[in-house]
This record gives C-alpha cells, structure tokens and sequence, in this order.
C-alpha cells in the first residue's frame, strides 16, 4: 500500500459521473483488478472509497470512474481540474481471482458497479460476455469501453429506454444455460449480486461478487464495512475493505 500526492492528468465530469485518469505508478504497480483507492477530499475527515477503473502498468495511469454520493465525491466532481495533486492510499483491499484468459467468463455490472470489471473484461476479452445493467439509457455507463475490448457486450435496463428491457437476471440465466463459462464475476446492488450468485450455483460455476459497503478507515481497523460470511460451515464477520471487496459468492451469507 501506497499512500501519497498523485496528480490529476484527465477529467471528465458530466451529469454526477467522473471519469478521472491520475498519474500514480506507486499505487499501478501494485494494483489488482477489483481494488479500490482511499481518497481525502478537502474538509472530510474520512477518505472517499474509489474502485479502480482501470490501470496501466507501462504508463503509470490509474483511471477512477465514480459517481457523486455525497458531500465527499460532490468535492472530487467539483472542484479537481487538471494539474491537481490528490492524497490517495491504496491499492487497498483484495481484487478478483484471474484464470488463463483463454478461459470463458461471464461479467455482470449493475449501476456503478460497472467500472470495477472493466479490466476483466480487458483480461478475457473476446472470451468474456459481458452483461450491464441500468436504471435507464441516461444511467449507461462506459458501454463503449467494454465493447472494444473485445467482449460481447449485452445492456440491460429497468425500464427498456436502451438494450434489453429488464434485470440482468434474465439474460445471465439464459448465458449459463446455453454457454460454458468457467467463472462468474459481478459487482453492484446486493440484491443483484444474491441472484447472480444464486444463478451460478445452480450451474455449478464458479462465482465471485465485489461487494458494496459503507468504509471508515479502509484498512479493516473499524466496523463500518463488516458483513457476515461463512466458512467451514461457520458464520463470522469480514471487514469489505480488508478481506474483500471480492468474496466467493458461497462466502457471503446473504
């Protein structure tokens, strides 16, 4: 874990979305896929949990995609530009287990659980379907990104203003039965992730899901961001921050 002044080199802030690109090699060098950074947004005591988006080893880029939350990200929104220095620590917490990228995977993102996955989809690339979801077509996110990686691509949303109308449950259920995949990955609301991992237990696949959670310290020194897992047949807490955000799907008790 790193933890320093890093510079903002590209930002994008439309409709309470940023897509932010910070020269960092210190945290790239040790980041995984499915990590988070801690933030400290000026005049918070508490640092902000950011997923990293994306991060690229040869040029020392990490990419955040955020939403605004609160008074915190509302500050991140407003008020960094370009040439900015931000205090970042991390990477932080424990990302997704890779299979040789030969292998299939199915990804499922939910709402702003879609940035956390896109380096997945990188990985696997034409070996990956990828499904979204969506509140609706002003609620999509980062649909290009995934498509030229090379994976298929299937957008989902509530209401069927874009893509598919429905959950991601439907065309997820319908994958497993007619595919082969040998992995399940998903990140988003935890009634999405319950029946996504649900899904792929009755496939027998096997499933990892990031979970979302409030975070104090992001080092697993607080309670904020316990949650009840199981193992061996017995229940106990985890903190998300520091034994996740990815769990086993039949760790989580739902």
């Amino acid at each position: 874990m790193t933890q320093g002044e890093f510079y903002v080199i590209y930002k994008r802030a439309q409709n309470g979305l940023c897509d932010m690109v910070i020269d960092a090699p210190p945290i790239v060098d040790k980041a995984q896929i499915g990590q988070f950074v801690h933030v400290k947004c000026q005049g918070f005591t508490l640092r902000r949990p950011i997923s990293i988006a994306g991060f690229e080893p040869s040029t020392g880029r990490l990419r955040l995609v955020f939403e605004v939350r609160g008074e915190g990200t509302q500050w991140l929104y407003d008020h960094t530009k370009v040439g900015d220095a931000l205090d970042i620590m991390g990477p932080l917490g424990h990302g997704f287990a890779l299979l040789e990228n030969t292998q299939k995977a199915l990804i499922v993102g939910g709402g702003i659980g879609t940035p956390p996955l896109l380096g997945l989809a990188n990985h696997y690339a034409g070996n990956a379907h990828v499904v979204l979801g969506f509140q609706n077509i002003q609620k999509v996110i980062l649909e290009q990104d995934y498509t030229k990686t090379g994976a298929s691509v299937t957008v989902c949303t509530d209401d069927g203003s874009y893509g598919t109308k429905g959950f991601v449950t439907q065309p997820v259920q319908d994958l497993l039965e007619k595919e082969h995949f040998d992995i399940v990955y998903a990140c988003g609301p935890s009634p999405m992730l319950k029946a996504v991992a649900q899904l792929a237990g009755q496939k027998g696949v096997r499933c990892q899901v990031s979970l979302e959670e409030r975070m104090g310290c992001g080092v697993g020194a607080c309670l904020v961001c316990a949650c009840k897992t199981q193992k061996a047949g017995k229940e106990h807490f985890s903190h998300v921050c520091k034994d996740g955000p990815v769990f086993e799907a039949e760790e989580v008790c739902w």
